[in-house]
Formats: structure tokens, sequence, C-alpha cells
């Protein structure tokens, strides 16, 4: 065994690079079963951050099916969700064989890719406005010839407005816009269109203003007949219950997920009668709420796959008949999503140093079998960490979770006290999982700590541990990630004098808050909030009242905002930042890093601002992805002095400097990932 080395914590030789990072992994999602073939989604980071649809055949061979430039991605609720829906087309001899109907990212149109074409046909009409009509969450009409799915309308300027519409896969709605037939409107929001299997009734769910989707919730149900829906009523739900992912049992009888009794467990209950709880338990049977993404699904024995637990969830197969779960034996731990045409079972997941991959699962032998990764290979496991597990003492004693990746090398150590970060993830409401994540293992493997902290609000608790947050968001959220950094350091592990914090979105609002106080010596912030009042008058739709809950309704909780504000609070901070922008962000706009960087400068206080030409929320290129790596690599060399190999250096300046347009690289193309043939060269494309 070599003997290990000490050497300061940070600057620890790491075969892990940004680039590694960035451009390494190929994240895949929504899978589909369909026509004897697996479907799902692919990004591309490597070509602007695209995303592409794949086709695994019953032989095992793997197709791409959309060339650059076509990207599926739908931006309804601007997060999207599932953009794609295999439909069956038939030929001349009546085989049946499957095509493709996408979401196109430039112009949110509904697109199809018949068998063997080339080049996909637009299904939908183009709006006067570029993207003002955009499609998501897509099914089949019960005759097999129209698809159902829910629409967004941002024509005239004002607020989106929402429906489901049913319109045809003849391609008669690009020219003619009124093929598109509205069958469910009046609510804010819909979800999760689902047809019964004798095509009479078709179920669906909506919520409104102010609440999301894991506050309260409607599960509806409509007779179908043709081109309407008629007598629609609410099965279940209502203000203060989460409804969720309906799955028909048979033509009269649907399952679902509820909070009602204070965690996310299956129901059953028919078109008329009382719902039934199939297995009440103080676990999670869902992982949060994303549009055409199921936490299980029905088998043709009746049966069903399920995911349950808490922010990581594990599969199991539970039988209605004799309300036993049985467990799925794997050493995968971070479950994503499940699919199946009933006797075919697919999944998304991950395990700590198993990076994500879709798996086949056999219910009846309890195995799981990869099929594909989303990355071609990994570092040595030497260099990734292994999560821990951790309940944290909060304030006034509180339980706080988290996930505590140590320093992690199997060649160097350091002396004394690592330096740590606190990650916040963002939402607020969502989680931190033990998935193989090499961006963590880029920190870790140089000897800097990583701390995942789930604070109060956070998904895989319970509903009372995320009603936490109601209210509080800006106190509790802090609270919880200062408490997460002292107890580490209390137990010896973390050094006080070199504790950072970073987070995305709504965790750079937690980030930029807890630099208020005396625990952290920086904080990182992407795409972070600074202005509540401003996020309340220009950020999109979808969550335009989620500070409702979070902070309180306006106009009455106006000094609230401000007191919770970041940009109100610049002058308690005194330690180096780093904000890192998208310049399009329509979710957190540009102009809130820009006004907090602008009252750093007023200050003296020492910052630096990356802003990334064209990325929105979140970056997905992979040019913007290495380049945001390697600046909070740098900056945490900067604070807490130590000069990480082969990492430009970042400046850190005391005045406000207009961004400069961070340069365009070109990727290299990736190695083929398992199953899939090397790319032909691709000419370049305007």
């Amino acid at each position: 065994m070599t003997d290990r080395v000490t050497a300061p914590y940070g600057a620890w030789p790491s075969p892990i690079a940004a680039s590694d990072v960035a451009r390494g992994e190929r994240r895949m999602g929504f899978p589909v079963v369909a026509g004897d073939a697996i479907w799902w989604e692919e990004s591309r980071p490597e070509e602007n951050g695209r995303t592409t649809v794949m086709r695994r055949d019953a032989d095992g061979t793997v197709t791409e099916l959309l060339p650059a430039p076509w990207s599926a991605r739908t931006r309804v609720h601007e997060y999207g969700g599932r953009s794609y829906l295999p439909v069956p087309r038939r030929d001349d001899r009546a085989i049946t064989r499957y095509g493709v109907v996408f979401a196109d990212h430039t112009d949110q149109r509904l697109h199809l890719l018949a068998p063997g074409a080339r080049e996909p046909v637009p299904l939908t009409p183009a709006p006067a406005e570029p993207g003002a009509l955009r499609y998501a969450d897509m099914v089949l009409s019960p005759d097999g010839r129209r698809v159902i799915c829910v629409r967004e309308d941002h024509r005239g300027g004002g607020r989106p407005v929402r429906a489901i519409v049913s319109l045809p896969l003849s391609g008669r709605a690009a020219e003619d816009p009124a093929a598109v037939t509205e069958l469910v409107t009046g609510a804010d929001f819909y979800a999760a269109p689902a047809v019964a299997p004798d095509g009479r009734h078709l179920a669906w769910v909506s919520w409104n203003h102010p609440r999301m989707p894991w506050d309260g919730t409607e599960l509806r149900v409509g007779t179908l007949d043709g081109d309407t829906v008629t007598r629609p009523y609410t099965l279940k739900g209502g203000v203060g219950e989460s409804v969720l992912y309906p799955v028909w049992r048979d033509d009269a009888h649907l399952y679902f997920v509820s909070d009602w009794p204070g965690w996310w467990n299956l129901y059953e209950i028919g078109l008329t009668g009382q719902a039934i709880a199939l297995y009440p338990a103080e676990e999670e049977f869902a992982g949060g709420f994303r549009l055409g993404s199921f936490p299980y699904q029905r088998l043709a024995d009746g049966r069903l796959v399920v995911l349950h637990g808490g922010p990581d969830l594990r599969p199991g197969v539970y039988d209605p008949r004799t309300a036993d779960l049985d467990p799925i034996a794997t050493d995968l731990t971070t479950w994503e999503a499940v699919a199946t045409d009933g006797r075919t079972v697919v999944g998304l997941a991950a395990g700590p140093r198993t990076p994500q991959t879709l798996v086949r699962i056999d219910p009846g032998a309890g195995r799981v079998e990869p099929l594909r990764t989303s990355r071609a290979d990994l570092p040595d496991p030497a260099y990734l960490p292994e999560p821990v597990p951790t309940e944290l003492s909060g304030r006034y004693g509180r339980t706080v979770h988290a996930n505590v990746y140590p320093p992690t090398h199997p060649e160097a150590r350091g002396e004394g006290p690592a330096p740590y970060v606190v990650w916040v993830h963002g939402g607020p409401i969502s989680r931190a999982t033990a998935e193989c994540d090499l961006a963590k293992a880029y920190f870790t493997s140089r000897g800097i700590g990583v701390v995942d902290v789930n604070h109060g609000g956070s998904i895989g608790f319970g509903r009372t541990y995320r009603e936490r947050l109601n209210g509080q968001w800006g106190v509790l959220d802090v609270e919880d990630a200062t408490a997460a950094a002292r107890e580490l350091v209390e137990d010896g592990a973390a050094d006080p004098a070199r504790l950072a914090i970073r987070g995305g979105s709504a965790g750079g609002f937690t980030t930029l808050l807890a630099l208020t106080g005396d625990t952290f010596a920086c904080g990182a912030s992407e795409c972070g909030v600074t202005d509540l009042l401003r996020l309340a008058e220009a950020t999109h739709d979808y969550e335009s009242r989620l500070l409702d809950t979070l902070v309180g309704p306006l106009p009455g909780y106006a000094a609230t905002y401000r007191e919770r504000s970041p940009l109100a609070r610049v002058g308690e901070v005194d330690v180096p930042v780093l904000l890192l922008q998208g310049s399009d962000d329509v979710v957190v706009p540009r102009d809130q890093a820009t006004a907090y960087a602008r009252a750093l400068a007023d200050r003296g206080v020492r910052h630096a601002y990356v802003e990334f030409a064209g990325e929105g929320h979140g970056f997905r290129a992979a040019e913007a992805r290495e380049r945001a790596l390697e600046a909070e690599l740098a900056f945490y060399g900067e604070v807490f002095g130590f000069a990480p190999p082969g990492v430009p250096a970042i400046e850190l300046v005391t005045e406000f400097r207009e961004p400069e347009t961070e340069p365009d690289l070109v990727a290299e193309p990736l190695p083929p990932l398992e199953g899939e043939p090397a790319a032909p060269p691709r000419a370049d494309t305007a």
C-alpha cells in the first residue's frame, strides 16, 4: 500500500478535472417502455447542453433519434418535464412501428419524427411570438390518433393560460390552430393527464395560485367523449393535501399518491366512494413533483413497482391482494423514476459510487440489470467520497438532516481539521440525495470536505418537515445550514476559519443570508435570489406566488420581504463572495446578481462576478459548467490560502466591473457509452 503524503488541504493532486465533471456526463431522464423498446431523454453537455431522445431495441441496439440542432426540452412551468412520447404508426403493410413526438426547445412546438424519417415535421401551430405555445406531459388518446397533453399559452404578454388539450397526429394543427381542442380549462396549473383503459374517462391533477404542487392539489376526473370532457369533478385533494401521480387500476379505479396522513403514501379510489390507503407508513412514496416522471407503475398482473423511502428512494414490489411490500435487491440507493408497459420495467437509479444508470427490473426475481450509464468511465473509486448520513442539532434542538462527505484521497492526507463547504440545495422545497456526484468529488479529492444539508423544508421527511419553512424562508434554512457547519467544527472535523457555503437559486439566497453571520469565511452563489420584492414582480408565473407561503402574501408582508432580502443586508457582509449568473435567466433574472455585485462594490467587499452568455437558470453547456467549477475552486483557494494545481486564478475585486462574456470553447466529443456506436463526425450548424 502506498504511504499517504501530507499535503495542504485544497491542493491535493486530483485526477478529477472540471472538464470531467462538466463534459463527462450524459444525464438521462424520463424512461418509457413502448413497442418492445426502451426510450429516454439524454443530455449532450458537449453540444451546448441540448437534449436528445434515445431508443434501445430488444436486441440491445442503442440509437440516437434526434440529431443536432434538435433538442427535446419543454419550458412548461419553465423547469419543464418529460418532453417526448413514442407513438405507434402503421405502414402500408399494417406493421406497427414507433415514431416519437417531442417538444423542440427552440420553438416549443410539438414535432413528429416518423419511423424511418430523417427530419421531424411540426404538429402544432407556430405562434406569432416564438415559444409562446408550450406542451408537456403527453399521452395518447384512446384511438391512438391524437395526443393529449398540458399546454401553456404565453400569447398576449399577460399571465400564461394553461389547459389540457388534444391535437391530431396527422399534423393538421400545424396549419390549422382550430384543430387543437381544449379538453380541460379553468385552473392555473395542470399535470398528469391519464386516460382510462376503456377510454371513457380522463383523470388529471390541477392546482391554483398561491399553492405549489407539494402544498395542495386536486385529483379530478371527467367523462371523455371524443374531443370533449364533460361532468368533471374532484375525487381527492384540496388546499392542504398534495395529491399526485394518478394511474388507472382498471376502467373505474385509480391509484395515486397523497400526503393526507403527513407522508406521500399510496392510495386507491373508485370513480365514486372513499379513498383507501394501500400501505400506510411514515415514509415517502414520491420524491417531489416533476411533470411526466412517475415514482410507481402498475404491472399487467396487478402488482405495483414502487419507489419509497426518504430523500433517497429505493424500489419494491407491492401486491394489493396481500398488502405485502417486498424489496428489490440492489446496491443502487437513489432512484428517480420507473416506467413499464405492464411487462418490462425500467428505472433510473444511482449509488454513492455508481453514476446515474438506466436499469431493467425483474419484479419476479427481485433483480436489477444495468443497461446504460450516464458516464463512460469514472475515476478510481478511492477518489469518490462515501456520504455519511447525519442528524444534526439545529436551533432549539430541532433535528437537521445532512450528508457529510469528508476529504477523500488514497494517497494524500492533511493535518488538523479540514476546510468544509456547506452545500444548500435549490427549490427551496427540494432535497439532497446520496447519488454519485462528481462535482462533490472534484472538491473532496482535493482536500475540501462537503456537507450537503437537507434543511427544514426539504423533501423526504414528511409534510411537517416541509412546512417548517413556511413563513421562515431566509431564517430557518440559514439557521440549519449554519448549525451543520458549527457541529462539524465541534466534532473536530472542520476548521472554523475555513468554512464556506454555496448554493444555487434558492440555495444561493440562503448562502448570501448566511454570510451576514460570523460562521462562514466566504460564499458562492449561482443564480441566487438577492431581492425578494423584485423577484415577486419579475419571476415566472409558476413560482410567482411561492413566496406567499415561504415569506407571506403581499402587500402585507412587504417589510418582511425587504428584511429577508440579501441585498438589503449586504451591509452585514464582510467576507468574499463569488457570484455566478446566466445572462438569459428568467427564473432569477440577472439584475438580481448585478445589483448585489454593485452593492458589494459600494462597500469595498472583495468579490467576483462571472456571467455566462446564453445560459439560463442552471448551467447546461459544458463550457459554462466547467468554468463555474474552476472559478469556485480558485475562489476557495484565494480565500483559504492554497493554490489548486492546473486551475486558472480568479481575481477578487472591490469595484463593480461589467461582466465579460465567457469565450466559446470547442468541445471534444465524448467517448461512446456502452451499447452505442461511435458518433460520426458532425458538420457545424449555424
